[in-house]
This record gives structure tokens, sequence and C-alpha cells, in this order.
């Protein structure tokens, strides 16, 4: 049975934990461990290594965390989406299982953002912008801890935020109350990661 952790702690589950106490997780997050394989890792770790990525900045801030993105990228100074290189074609057969996945075509995950988490970098609080929907990601590298808190946070307790252990070449999805009713950021990492995001598009914007 679960209960109700006493205020100040935070739930945490593991992989194995997820597939026992999905329930417990927000409605809308599925997770699955190894997504992709050894071997697909591997390529996927050395193309993104001939990417020119460089540091995220929003509203004139520059984050630590590097990355790169494809289909469309959102400009944060002027607060909207902009055209961006296509998808190259070593993430083609990833993002065709990604759509399988996730029900929806292939070239519906019309954007893709790769980033990269060197040690000690960090992923603060957030939803992703509303001009996206669906959201899939795909870890690769070192493992990661995603932590979940509902949205608008100030009327969460510390005892409501959720933490899921990201391992290696496994992927979640993000969608329906996971994707706009709670908050989602990345700890630290302890070693160097990287990581696929592909999104659908909206037809408006909340």
């Amino acid at each position: 049975m679960i209960s109700k952790r006493p205020r100040g702690t935070e739930r945490h589950w593991t992989p194995a934990q997820h597939e026992l106490f999905a329930p417990a997780l927000p409605e809308g997050l599925e997770y699955a461990d190894g997504f992709v394989s050894a071997d697909e890792e591997a390529a996927l770790l050395a193309a993104i290594t001939d990417l020119p990525l460089a540091e995220a900045r929003y509203r004139g801030y520059t984050a630590r965390r590097r990355i790169l993105s494809f289909g469309t990228r959102y400009d944060f100074d002027d607060d909207r989406l902009q055209p961006a290189d296509p998808l190259p074609g070593f993430l083609l057969p990833l993002r065709q299982r990604a759509a399988a996945w996730a029900g929806v075509a292939p070239e519906a995950l019309a954007a893709a953002l790769v980033a990269e988490y060197r040690p000690g970098t960090p992923l603060g609080w957030h939803r992703d912008v509303p001009d996206y929907e669906l959201v899939v990601g795909v870890s690769l590298g070192a493992p990661a801890r995603m932590r979940l808190r509902p949205y608008p946070p100030g009327q969460a307790e510390h005892s409501d935020v959720i933490s899921l252990d990201l391992a290696p070449r496994s992927a979640y999805i993000l969608r329906g109350a996971a994707r706009w009713e709670w908050q989602h950021s990345i700890a630290p990492t302890r070693a160097l990661r990287r990581s696929i995001t592909f999104r659908t598009r909206r037809p408006f914007t909340r």
C-alpha cells in the first residue's frame, strides 16, 4: 500500500517501482526502460558529438545546458517559435519509434531538441512552452533524476514532489495532466548526459 509521506519529504520512484506503482505517478506520464539498445545509444551519442551545441539562452540568461533545435526553436527574447533546420537523418528512426509509442504520425513530432548536460548541470522547474503539446524525451549517457510537482507551484507542498530516475536509454512521454498540470525539472547531473526531446505542435497556444 502507498502511504502519504511526511511533510518535508518527496516520493521517489525507480524504474522498477514505476512498473509496480504507475497509478501513483502523474496521469499522462509514461516511462519505458530500454527504449533504445546500447548500440543505438552509442551511434546517437557519436552523432551528437559532431553537432554545434551551444548554451541555452532564456530572456538574457545563459544556462549551462547546451542545446540545438531542429524543426522549430523557441525564441525566448521574442516569445515565439522560429523555424530551425530540418531534423537530421540520424534522428528519423528514433522519431519514428517515438511516434509509434506515442500513437502519433512521425511527422507530427515536428520539433526535436538535442541537449547536453555536463556534470553538475541542472534544468530548473518549468513547463514546456505552450506552443508544443505532446513531449517525448529519450535519455542517453548518464542517468538523471526528473522531479515533478503540481502546477501552479505555489499550491504544492514539498511532499507533493515526485522524483523519477531516468535510466540511460530510457524514454518518457508527457501528455494530458502530466504535461499541463505538473512542472518538471532535472536535478544536477553527476556525469555527462545527453537527451533528445521530440514535441508536437499545438494549433493554438494557451
